[in-house]
């Protein structure tokens, strides 16, 4: 058990269906899970004994420190709840969609003369939305051709309450029918619009049926002008949908949802088939799926991308059965309002095309994996720019920087901090305690801390620096190079930052190096000596205080080793536990109330301090 406030929480938990919300010390939602039952299920977390074989699962036990519920009243309404907090909070123990950016749609808007808008955001405003469009090009030439075969207008005035003066450009070069000045009627405009809608939902034969017949009822009524019209966009129709790819003989509606995968990462791929023809293909990648079965990534896949979809077919062609297949079922025909069918195909042109999404899946996750790889290989230009102006035989991709501080040789402490390709890596970083030197001597606690480190580096056979950057002049230049002299390592590329005129010396030349006080190679090198004197600095102060702390509690009869650590562990410093209350001191771990009382007195006396 965590606490006594989890103890609590577990016991008022309700049998009912619902959410959990699991949250570490900070309040961070860690973990976004449904049950059936919310008082077993959260008990098996909070609970659990072992987590043997599972060490995505037994990390995310020892994080939490408490949770939250939302109770539903049915496990449905519990299930697309969990995939909105998930596609909301992206917790990072979910399996979740990482589309932290906004997919576009398109909207037809809600007006008594509609326009077709691009939009980031679905709103409950009456409007019709198609998408989302993860390719963005595909979006804009989708625009574009509508734009091209219906006269929708562009503009932005509020018709028919506010009009422009005149038609416009758009009106004489036939790409929209003046509704502004009343040229068309609302109900011809409405008309058109539910052209636009047919041919945006992929519905190209009833639009084509559509035309003919407005085509052929035009010829009677002897408006020819009308009907050629009419035939133009039928045959700009036709050839636009030609050249889309017949996926099926078949006038179907369903979409194909493969997925490739490789350690954490997995690329997911939608395919959109409308009347038997591939209208569009959408793809996504999810994080958190290390340690998931195929079912369990493939369940929150359907979930998040359906949940906020503006369009759902009636069939749904999976690579394998998930476990929730029936409440997943009944959800997607409900948010629908007619019947869904997930199905996993085997042989014919859905299995054909399920292995052609895979392909993509598969495509898309190898080319995210070389477009990393060749981001390793790329040199940022602040590196080369720092090889150029010392001269140096290679890029410095590598650098590592040393720092000293104390204050009169007191609590005297080295740093040394690693950039790799011009970034921090804080893995990397090492403090040490200097050991060999009493009282005030920088340079020789700077070839105590230089020696130290490289002397382990070819203990341990691991790669030297490419560039070793020494916090100050010529001094503590010369001692790093004494330092690495002793220990007979020869060719190490080594430099020293004076902080007073920002000046690079180089071992060898008593001048400073001419680099342009503008030059990112001088910035990279600023950037790079000021984490070291941060990091010494926080170092030295952390030894200080706990100096300072040990002193005031070692002054406390009855406090020992054993109890000033439960002490500071408890309540992680001396200020915090001379606020606590006496009560609250006496609940640690040996620590009674008599002692409890005499170690608040003696916090807060000035006397003792």
């Amino acid at each position: 058990m965590k606490n006594e406030e989890l103890t609590i929480k577990l016991e008022t938990l309700p049998p009912k269906p619902g959410v959990y919300l699991m949250k570490n010390e900070q309040g961070v939602i860690l973990y976004v899970g449904k049950a059936k039952a919310l008082r077993n299920r959260v008990r098996s977390y909070i609970q659990v004994s072992g987590t043997d074989g599972q060490p995505k699962l037994q990390a995310l036990v020892n994080k939490i420190a408490t949770f939250d519920i939302i109770v539903t009243d049915t496990e449905r309404e519990a299930l697309v709840l969990e995939a909105h907090l998930i596609k909301k909070h992206k917790p990072r123990y979910n399996i979740n969609l990482k589309d932290d950016k906004k997919y576009p749609f398109l909207k037809i808007t809600n007006e008594p003369y509609p326009r077709l808008t691009v939009v980031r955001t679905v709103a409950r405003d009456g409007g019709k939305y198609f998408g989302p469009y993860t390719n963005v090009r595909a979006m804009r030439n989708t625009l574009q051709t509508v734009r091209r075969l219906f006269p929708v207008r562009d503009c932005t005035y509020k018709l028919p309450d506010r009009k422009p003066p005149r038609v416009c450009l758009s009106y004489h070069i036939k790409r929209c029918e003046g509704p502004c000045q009343n040229l068309v009627s609302q109900e011809d405009y409405a008309r058109m619009i539910r052209q636009v809608t047919l041919f945006l939902s992929g519905r190209s034969d009833a639009l084509k049926t559509v035309l003919r017949e407005k085509m052929e009822e035009a010829a009677r009524s002897q408006k020819f002008e009308r009907a050629a019209e009419i035939r133009d966009r039928l045959r700009d129709v036709e050839r636009t949908t030609a050249r889309q790819r017949v996926a099926s003989t078949r006038m179907e509606d369903w979409d194909v949802l493969a997925m490739a995968r490789e350690d954490d990462e997995v690329c997911g791929v939608i395919m959109e088939i409308r009347e038997g023809k591939l209208l569009d293909k959408k793809t996504y990648v999810l994080g958190g799926a290390m340690e998931a079965s195929p079912e369990e990534i493939v369940s929150a896949f359907l979930k998040q991308f359906y949940v906020d979809a503006v369009a759902i077919p009636g069939e749904i062609h999976l690579p394998c059965t998930i476990p929730d297949e029936e409440m997943v079922t009944d959800w997607l025909s409900e948010a629908r309002g007619g019947k869904v069918t997930l199905k996993t195909p085997q042989r014919g042109d859905k299995a054909k095309l399920m292995e052609m999404a895979r392909t993509n899946a598969e495509v898309m996750l190898a080319e995210r994996r070389f477009k990393r790889e060749k981001l390793k290989d790329r040199v940022p230009h602040s590196v080369m720019a720092l090889q150029r102006d010392l001269r140096l035989s290679k890029s410095p991709r590598r650098i590592e920087a040393v720092d000293i501080s104390n204050i009169q040789g007191a609590d005297a402490v080295g740093s040394l901090v690693c950039f790799v390709d011009g970034r921090a890596k804080k893995s990397e970083y090492r403090r040490f305690k200097i050991r060999s030197v009493e009282g005030v001597d920088d340079f020789a606690m700077m070839r105590e801390v230089v020696t130290r480190r490289f002397r382990r580096l070819r203990e341990e056979e691991r790669a030297f620096p490419d560039l070793l950057l020494v916090d100050g002049g010529k001094g503590q230049l010369s001692s790093a190079v004494a330092a690495l002299k002793k220990l007979g390592i020869q060719n190490q590329p080594v430099v020293g930052l004076a902080k007073r005129l920002e000046e690079v010396f180089v071992p060898g030349i008593s001048e400073a190096q001419t680099i342009p006080k503008v030059s990112s190679a001088l910035k990279l090198l600023q950037q790079i000596r000021d984490e070291a004197h941060r990091f010494a600095i926080a170092y030295h102060r952390k030894l200080r205080t706990d100096r300072t702390i040990a002193s005031e509690l070692d002054r406390i009869p009855g406090i020992g080793k054993t109890r000033k650590i439960a002490l500071l562990k408890h309540f992680g410093s001396v200020k915090r536990i001379a606020q606590a209350e006496v009560e609250q001191i006496a609940r640690v771990s040996r620590i009674g109330g008599k002692l409890a009382k005499e170690i608040k007195e003696r916090l807060n006396d000035p006397s003792e301090t």
